[in-house]
């Protein structure tokens, strides 16, 4: 799914009876507090104004693409697609959750919150020089809605209905006043051209280069090797508050590699000119190369509040044999973390501890007064570790480490049915074999599963590790169709409506969702109810960490590690802005220049 789509997923929060200056109308909407920005700011505070337009730059993807349509299920779209289309709202990335017009001049909430009102922009335009009309904004919610991707459907299931209340206004009604996110959702919907998509199947992927209103427009396409945008000279919006400063390389291209390995070594001679690294052996081992230390290529470290979110391996509990928790503690207690934060990663990462790592919504410690409250009357289907301390992932730090873990897995293997013949771990009463495969679709992976492999090996079960092509996984993510894989959701810092995509039981039962591990719990869905109906801010965090404690106790996913910085490397032909967004990236904020890169 494209990144814009991506964030309103990770940035969706969910609160009622806040004040009403919290949903203030006119040129932003905030769900805490007032807007950062007021009614005359001239830009964003993390970009320069002044930054020059001009030059390329040459990205790296992994995988492969084979359409341009990024809303539907379908197919895999190519990256960068995102900056092709133009919003009602733009988000900023150095506040939690408020939104600034973009297609929309004034944006008007009910103060009752049964709907949000918007007015478009006169001079809001399509590439092709059509003015984006009431009509294009009401016919692009109807169609995600109704053939979008599946976690589009779900979460615009709240708004009852949209109507044109004017010539450039149009209203969403909501089918209640539960959930004050949806303002701020529906504002981040993107808009899409009715007239070019008159002739065109929506829920069928297509290689032509598509319509839209945004910064850029798809120059060149070669379906999986690259594919090239270039900016929109006469940009409709270049000039808005929103975006001075941003969008300034002339053209963004994305070469596509079928092996991360191959990826770095493109890298290194120069194939392309930027790379966030991921992989903590290459950035202590792999750039200490003669563009490093000549200058030429720069390495850096930024810091970011961002949280990070739950990143490890996934447990399809739609699998029988992955549907006891004590069988999924088993396989996190196989996981040594130590071991591969110290050969395979030279100690630079932090265990994850929470779903919500990286912010006060992970929990900590023993409950707190608030949290029981939540929890109290769900005591009798919790575990009752639950409510005495902190979930802490297995560690094999001390006496006899990593032996003494998997005796403990043995011994939950066999409350749980399992016992080992000749070797084997079979059920005591089917006599079904232990065995499963762990899915990959990145072959950095495997050296991290492969260790693992062999833990759960010497507890007698069968694994297979394997790693496929970009389109084979995707299909099989999106149909369920794995043991256990690799993910990583991210989480923002007002989680709300998109934990039902994430853990519900509507979304485990949804294709495309990603409620990867199959989780439907009654627990679990009243605590994501709890956390979208939160009338404070308070209430939200006391549910967010109940919410946490749930999905870790449960063993749904053995954790892995996060970094709370981007590593970056590239070559120096870049500049960019003295201040960093607090929750993104910002590379849209850097610049091309042309004295660094005539040097190179």
């Amino acid at each position: 799914m494209p990144q814009r789509i991506v964030r309103t997923f990770v940035m969706a929060l969910g609160l009622i009876g806040l004040p009403a200056a919290a949903l203030a109308g006119g040129h932003a909407i905030a769900l805490h507090g007032e807007p950062k920005y007021g009614p005359d700011f001239e830009h964003f505070d993390y970009v320069n104004p002044d930054a020059p337009k001009g030059g390329a730059v040459r990205l790296s993807a992994l995988g492969t693409f084979d359409s341009l349509h990024p809303y539907i299920l379908r197919g895999v779209p190519a990256q960068g697609l995102s900056q092709v289309f133009d919003s009602l709202t733009e988000n900023s990335a150095d506040e939690p959750f408020t939104e600034y017009g973009l297609i929309a001049e004034t944006i008007e909430v009910d103060p009752e919150g049964y709907w949000v009102r918007f007015d478009l922009r006169p001079e809001a335009r399509f590439h092709d020089g059509e003015p984006i009309t009431v009509d294009d904004v009401i016919w692009t919610f109807e169609t995600l809605r109704e053939h979008g991707h599946p976690s589009l459907r779900s979460y615009y299931r709240d708004v009852e209905r949209v109507e044109r209340t004017g010539e450039r206004q149009v209203t969403f009604h909501f089918a209640g006043n539960e959930n004050a996110e949806l303002p701020l959702i529906v504002g981040q919907m993107p808009v899409l051209p009715e007239h070019w998509w008159a002739d065109r199947e929506f829920d069928r992927t297509t290689l032509d280069k598509p319509l839209g209103s945004g910064p850029y427009r798809v120059a060149e396409v070669r379906q999986g090797r690259h594919i090239v945008y270039e900016r929109v000279e006469d940009y409709w919006a270049a000039d808005l508050p929103v975006n001075r400063g941003r969008h300034n390389f002339d053209r963004i291209r994305y070469d596509y590699y079928r092996d991360a390995d191959v990826a770095l070594e493109a890298f290194r001679a120069g194939e392309y000119d930027f790379r966030p690294e991921n992989i903590a052996r290459n950035w202590a081992n792999a750039y200490d190369f003669a563009a490093v230390r000549e200058g030429r290529v720069q390495r850096e470290e930024i810091a970011h509040e961002i949280p990070t979110g739950m990143q490890g391996f996934f447990i399809n509990t739609r699998r029988d044999r992955f549907s006891d928790p004590r069988v999924r503690e088993a396989l996190s207690l196989a996981f040594d973390f130590e071991w591969t934060n110290r050969n395979l990663f030279h100690d630079g990462y932090t265990r994850t501890r929470s779903y919500f790592s990286n912010s006060e919504l992970a929990s900590d410690g023993p409950p707190s007064a608030e949290e029981l409250e939540i929890l109290e009357p769900y005591r009798d289907q919790l575990p009752e570790a639950l409510f005495e301390s902190a979930f802490e992932p297995p560690s094999t730090e001390g006496d006899r480490g990593l032996r003494r873990n998997l005796r403990q897995a043995a011994a939950l293997l066999r409350e749980a049915g399992w016992v080992v013949e000749d070797g084997r771990l079979v059920h005591g009463e089917t006599g079904e074999r232990m065995r499963f495969e762990v899915l990959l679709d990145n072959a950095s992976f495997e050296r991290v599963a492969l260790p693992w492999r062999r833990n759960l090996e010497r507890l007698g079960m069968e694994v297979s590790v394997r790693t496929v092509d970009t389109s084979q996984y995707q299909s099989r993510m999106d149909e369920f169709d794995f043991d256990i894989t690799v993910q990583l959701i991210g989480q923002s810092l007002s989680p709300g409506n998109e934990q039902r995509n994430y853990w519900s039981c509507a979304a485990a039962e949804t294709p495309g969702s990603r409620n990867y591990a199959g989780i439907c719990d009654e627990v679990v869905d009243a605590l994501i109810e709890r956390i979208i109906h939160a009338p404070d801010r308070d209430t939200l965090v006391a549910a967010t960490r109940a919410l946490d404690r749930v999905l870790l106790h449960g063993h749904y996913v053995v954790p892995h590690w996060h970094l709370p910085a981007f590593r970056l490397a590239y070559w120096d032909k870049f500049d960019r802005p003295e201040t960093s967004p607090k929750y993104a990236l910002g590379f849209d904020t850097w610049w091309y220049d042309e004295e660094r890169a005539a040097e190179l």
